[in-house]
């Protein structure tokens, strides 16, 4: 079971903290966190570009002139791709381009991922990060003496405004809440920071024997729900 010295917004060591070996102890699974990041960014795109065909422009459907005998071209409507203003020909349409991903395959790859910045010694827990004014300056001194710079990601509950409002202007810094953790973001910032309350959340979340547990007696709470109606 990993520890990891819990500090202080001064970098002073207040105690230790056992990590869960399921969630901060997974092996590395490069294929897997390479499949969630692709379907991560793939739910991103919006998908909303469409251009018209000519079933969709305004103009009359009318022949314009006849077949034969004019010496022009043959056309049939107004609304052909070779006039101006006609539809467009194989244009790009709205779609719905995300790849969903089971569940366990998700939290799997955030385990792994989780587990790596551990490892290479990116992960920094903290006690809490309570700033007495919602001041950049009071963010920026508590990440530069945690020895933090460039891409970092701040995990802690989001009701913590004075963290929120402290950090919103600090480039390559993100807060983000517990639950709002993703695969993404934990592979983009270099460095990971959770405060002791955010560790417990996360570990809960992502406890595959917790959620087996909590599927189980959801099973079992329906097969009792079952037998009373029955009964």
């Amino acid at each position: 079971m990993p520890t990891v010295k819990v500090r202080n917004l001064k970098n002073e060591e207040v105690g230790d903290l056992e990590l869960s070996d399921e969630v901060f102890g997974a092996e590395l699974n490069e294929g897997l966190i390479h499949t969630a990041v692709k379907s991560y960014l793939a739910g991103a795109r919006q998908g909303t570009v469409g251009t018209k065909t000519r079933g969709d422009v305004s103009g009359s459907g009318r022949k314009l002139w006849k077949q034969k005998g004019t010496g022009r071209a043959r056309i049939a409507s107004i609304r052909s791709p070779l006039w101006k203003g006609g539809g467009n020909v194989h244009g790009p349409q709205a779609r719905d381009w995300s790849q969903p991903l089971p569940k366990k395959m998700r939290r799997g790859a955030l385990r792994s991922a989780l587990s790596e910045r551990l490892r290479e010694g990116n992960l920094v827990v903290v006690e809490e990060l309570v700033f007495s004014q919602p001041k950049t300056k009071e963010f920026v001194t508590a990440m530069e003496a945690l020895g933090l710079g460039g891409k970092t990601l701040v995990v802690d509950t989001i009701d913590n405004d004075n963290l929120l409002l402290a950090s919103r202007n600090v480039k390559g810094a993100k807060v983000v809440g517990p639950y709002g953790v993703n695969i993404y973001d934990v592979l983009y910032h270099e460095k990971l920071v959770l405060t002791r309350s955010a560790a417990a959340t996360l570990q809960a979340q992502l406890d595959p024997k917790a959620a087996s547990s909590a599927a189980a007696a959801g099973e079992s709470g329906e097969e009792n729900t079952q037998e009373e109606e029955a009964a």
